[in-house]
């Protein structure tokens, strides 16, 4: 679950934003719509750990963030969350394969190739272990991404702009894999969008709008 109470961050000396109340179930959909610049993408990063609130609490899969410090923080968020950003970083030197190998090294749990092939099966992409993701498709390397945040079964994945620059086939492809990918683990879902088909594709999903979160000039994402 996660929930949110008086929600704030504050960039630098800029204004402080401040995010509306919510409660969302485990295993629920949350869509965060707004414009470009309007906080989606700095609540992403509050409810991964990744930024600490200037007030308010924040509590994800059953943790309160601010009681974490921040080796506990990195050894939740690696159990915890799995992050699907804007721009997807995969590794150029690396097989496919071995960009997932690179998440179990990087949250300090044992290579385990078996825990690969399996998420790759699952996404479809088993054929492609051996590739590097320069001879990936667009939407392939998206799964891999997406194989990569779910590889060690997040309770919650967070999603930045999936749909951006894609068409509408591929917009409704990519959004019914994160869905049922979801769906398949019990994890909650989080998907931050300017992007109308989102909600179009997901009529039962949460949805806050987060368009005055952000005061002028205060410059988040």
């Amino acid at each position: 679950m996660i929930q949110t109470r008086q929600l704030a961050y504050r960039y630098g000396n800029g204004p402080e934003l401040r995010f509306s109340d919510l409660d969302l179930a485990q295993g629920g959909v949350l869509l965060l719509k707004g414009p470009s610049g309007s906080g989606k993408s700095t609540w992403l990063a509050l409810a991964a750990g990744l930024l600490r609130p200037a007030g308010g609490r924040i509590v994800v899969a059953g943790q309160d963030l601010g009681a974490l410090q921040q080796l506990a923080m990195d050894a939740w968020r690696a159990r915890a969350i799995g992050f699907l950003p804007q721009k997807l970083h995969l590794s150029e030197a690396l097989t496919v394969s071995a960009n997932l190998a690179l998440a179990q090294w990087a949250a300090g749990v044992p290579d385990n190739p078996t825990v690969v092939a399996q998420a790759l099966q699952a996404l479809g992409l088993a054929e492609l272990a051996e590739r590097r993701p320069s001879q990936l498709s667009g939407g392939q390397a998206q799964r891999v991404a997406l194989a990569r945040a779910v590889l060690l079964r997040p309770r919650v994945i967070l999603a930045d702009e999936p749909t951006a620059s894609l068409d509408d086939a591929a917009a409704q492809a990519a959004l019914e894999l994160l869905a049922g990918t979801a769906t398949r683990l019990g994890a909650s879902l989080v998907i931050a969008t300017h992007d109308a088909r989102v909600a179009a594709a997901l009529p039962h999903a949460m949805v806050c709008a987060i368009a005055t979160a952000v005061p002028t000039g205060a410059g988040a994402a």
